[in-house]
């Protein structure tokens, strides 16, 4: 359940044949004279343009014309250099994006100088053959701090993991301590430009720090590519993930484990949000014979207390049967 989506200028230009021939003076109608005496005269006045305005006119003018706004800098490393011309948008509200409580990240990085706290409870239960295993990780804690520009982002993590297997009401296994450290760095890559969608990516790896029972004991890099657009603005939104993580299995061996997403996310009101998704895990080179894919079906719902502070729930089963029968949590983000 570890965490667990550039512009074209066409120029025009026209050019006048070159030759003898010159542009005639302009003729005046006689009933224009006068006015057009004026309108010179009034010219070579001091304080008056051309066109017959004042200074202070002219003036007024420019004040009244709309300041172009600075973009501010950058939020994404990179800049689509193909795709549709798009208008430029309003600058949406500024809350807080988070990566829980589904499994596919947010596609977007905190920001430059931002600390933001995600953390949670989880419940997971699996039922095969009589026996029942219970997992409950708690506080899933992952913090993310904006560091040096909008795009980059530093990532710790770490969570307590309580697990207890019986079968026929006797407790066969039971296991607690805390899970192996999980570094990473998320790179916003691009922002959405009309069909093509914003894009990260998260390097990662989990270090052997964890309890004896529950740690790995190897070093287990990984890569993530995350996705996602904005379809229908203030409502609905879709995402997604292509993961790629080194995992050991219960007989020490080591194989590659990938995995995909997919999330539809909804803004029910201002405040309200929900998602439903997909995800699987597809084992390759594994050797133990209970290590194959598994796939999921999750939901949940979220609530924005503050721009900066919001809560969540969630549960989801699995769809096949190696993977987890159901799990369902909660949690909650805070940006400081």
């Amino acid at each position: 359940m570890r965490r667990l989506i550039a512009r074209l200028v066409l120029p025009a230009a026209a050019a006048l044949a070159g030759g003898c021939a010159s542009t005639p003076d302009v003729l005046t109608a006689r009933g224009q004279s006068q006015a057009a005496e004026f309108v010179r005269s009034r010219a070579d006045e001091p304080g008056v343009a051309k066109d017959g305005k004042t200074d202070a006119g002219a003036k007024k003018d420019e004040e009244e014309k709309p300041e172009k706004k600075d973009a501010g800098p950058p939020k994404a490393l990179l800049k689509w250099a193909v795709g549709p011309e798009v208008e430029e948008k309003p600058e949406a509200e500024d809350h807080i994006v988070t990566d829980r409580p589904d499994f596919t990240e947010a596609s977007v990085t905190v920001g430059e100088g931002r600390v933001q706290l995600e953390a949670g409870y989880t419940h997971v239960r699996e039922r095969s053959a009589g026996t029942t295993r219970i997992t409950e990780p708690y506080p899933e804690a992952l913090l993310r701090i904006g560091v040096l520009s909008d795009w980059l982002e530093l990532r710790l993590g770490n969570t307590y993991i309580h697990s207890r297997t019986t079968a026929f009401g006797q407790t066969t296994e039971h296991l607690s301590g805390v899970d192996d450290l999980y570094v990473g760095t998320k790179v916003a890559l691009t922002e959405q430009k009309g069909y093509l969608p914003e894009t990260a990516t998260i390097f990662q790896a989990t270090i052997p720090t964890g309890s004896n029972s529950l740690s790995s004991g190897k070093l287990l890099p990984g890569f993530s590519f995350l996705y996602g657009w904005d379809v229908i603005g203030d409502f609905l939104t879709v995402g997604g993930s292509c993961l790629a993580n080194r995992a050991i299995d219960d007989a020490g061996h080591s194989y590659i484990e990938f995995a995909k997403s997919v999330t539809i996310g909804y803004r029910l009101t201002p405040r309200v949000g929900a998602y439903t998704e997909w995800f699987a895990f597809f084992p390759a080179s594994a050797v133990a014979p209970d290590v194959t894919a598994q796939h999921y079906f999750n939901g949940g719902f979220t609530f924005l207390v503050t721009p900066d502070f919001q809560l969540d729930i969630r549960a989801g089963w699995g769809l096949n049967h190696h993977a987890d029968d159901f799990f369902a949590g909660a949690g909650f983000a805070v940006r400081y």
